[in-house]
């Protein structure tokens, strides 16, 4: 399954990794004391040697029986899907909610006052269990529209939501209009698109967000579990678990990469219409891919986390398009100390060493000491303020933004500190290469060049290795002019 990895230390180490603010970060769920209290949980449960009780994770009756209990003994809520439906697992599903949380609480992007404090998400797939809106109207009190497509979804989130009163008058399920109401993943499956770096498969699915959300609507974010895999022989590759999950649910033509990737594309036409647009990503090597996109398409912020489900690891990714707060400023504060982005379509001739080479090539021209290393492929930078402004200087003459920029430098212009990072290159598949860059003394004064000097050495080997897709009717890019 997408994102699997062995882990040390069980159960324990796994609560050790989720949210602080979760209810099961230091108790986790009592199978013993709930078989007590539950009698329709009791058969399920049994003890292990060492007489710890446990349940059959591969048995859907199970885990489904497990959600419904811990929905109604720790959130005071009333559940319950139909037999082949995907089943979430609640602690994990709760870390989303205060990852969420933890955005909107930030003043990276200034709230809106539009709706005085009450939060309002949108729930892309919101399933027949309906979980994240539940949760997030349980513990925080936020509004939110549930989106989905067939009529099993729309009439059991519906259900989940009426038997649950005090919390009703907070949810919306809205139905996602489709041309074809007999949509057939098989057809999907086939789907191929053309684009300039070869074959790649594409969504075409039913609308995600640009024709569903309605005109004058605004949100604070938008959230999404989306279709992890491209068939469901792929989303059945892990034996040790069983959370149902139907071909709508699990299922569609490019797999997540594809749909997130229309999330994204809805994203940029829509702007401002929500504060924060997040998604879960399955794959480590997809959320790459996904990030490098996204700061390519202009986004201001971009943020990443990792959500750790038993022996399985998920990241979520979120993104806006509105102005970060002036307390979030170059010279100040680095968004992320390790960032990333694709080379693809790499001609043959051209190796990881001969992108390292140019790396090194194209910082010491400003007097930046580089140290290759050809055996771990990377190169150690170290540079002064002066030698990465004049770095950037080429790219940022003429606008306001870059105006407002160099002042920004213009305050460090008495710091001695250096910029130290690393790049790093590895390859993925032949023809496609992973550049990272890792920030290594954090505590510089000038720490907040790291990001803008990555921005634009991924613009220069783009354009010298001639890589990345064309910009759609020739828009501007935050990385390409």
């Amino acid at each position: 399954m997408a994102g699997k990895r062995k882990r040390k230390g069980g159960a324990a180490a796994e609560y050790r990794r989720i949210h602080p603010r979760n209810k099961y970060s230091d108790n986790p769920p009592d199978f013993g004391l709930l078989s007590s209290l539950y009698p329709t949980f009791q058969p399920y449960v049994f003890y292990s040697h060492d007489g710890r009780p446990k349940i059959d994770w591969t048995d859907f009756n199970a885990t489904r029986e497990l959600t419904r209990v811990l929905l109604q003994h720790d959130h005071g809520l009333n559940w319950w899907i139909p037999d082949g439906q995907l089943c979430p697992t609640v602690p994990n599903r709760s870390n989303y909610i205060h990852w969420i949380e933890d955005l909107l609480a930030s003043d990276i992007i200034p709230a809106s006052n539009a709706d005085g404090d009450v939060k309002k998400g949108f729930d892309v797939g919101t399933g027949a269990n309906c979980i994240y809106p539940l949760l997030g109207a349980s513990v925080l009190g936020w509004k939110f529209v549930g989106s989905d497509i067939t009529d099993v979804a729309i009439e059991w989130a519906n259900r989940n939501v009426e038997s649950n009163p005090h919390i009703a008058d907070l949810i919306e399920i809205r139905r996602v209009a489709t041309e074809d109401k007999t949509f057939h993943i098989e057809e999907l499956q086939n789907t191929r698109e053309t684009t300039n770096e070869g074959v790649k498969k594409g969504y075409s699915g039913p609308p995600i967000l640009l024709g569903v959300v309605k005109d004058g609507e605004s949100f604070d974010f938008c959230m999404c579990n989306p279709p992890f895999f491209e068939t469901m022989d792929e989303a059945g590759l892990n034996p040790k678990t069983s959370c149902g999950g139907t071909p709508d649910e699990m299922v569609c033509s490019g797999g997540e990469l594809a749909f997130i990737t229309r999330i994204i594309e809805d994203s940029v036409k829509l702007k401002h219409t929500f504060r924060w647009y997040t998604s879960m990503v399955g794959r480590k090597l997809n959320l790459n891919i996904l990030v490098s996109e996204l700061w390519n398409l202009g986004a201001t912020v971009v943020k990443t986390t990792e959500f750790v489900q038993g022996r399985t690891s998920r990241w979520g990714l979120a993104w806006s398009f509105l102005p970060p707060s002036r307390k979030i400023t170059t010279s100040s504060v680095v968004q992320e100390n390790n960032l990333s982005f694709m080379l693809q379509g790499l001609q043959r001739q051209h190796s990881a060493f001969h992108v390292l080479q140019s790396v090194e090539s194209y910082l010491a021209t400003s007097g930046a000491c580089c140290k290759l290393d050809s055996v771990a492929f990377n190169v150690d930078i170290t540079a002064s303020k002066d030698q990465i402004d004049a770095t950037l200087k080429t790219q940022r003459e003429n606008t306001t933004e870059d105006a407002s920029y160099h002042h920004e430098l213009s305050t460090l212009n008495s710091s001695t500190d250096s910029l130290r990072f690393r790049i790093s290159v590895f390859q993925q598949i032949p023809g496609t290469l992973l550049v990272k860059g890792t920030l290594l003394d954090k505590a510089s004064s000038i720490s907040g060049l790291f990001h803008p000097i990555f921005q634009k050495l991924e613009e220069v080997l783009k354009n010298k290795f001639h890589t990345g897709r064309a910009l759609a009717d020739g828009s501007s890019s935050k990385h390409v002019r």
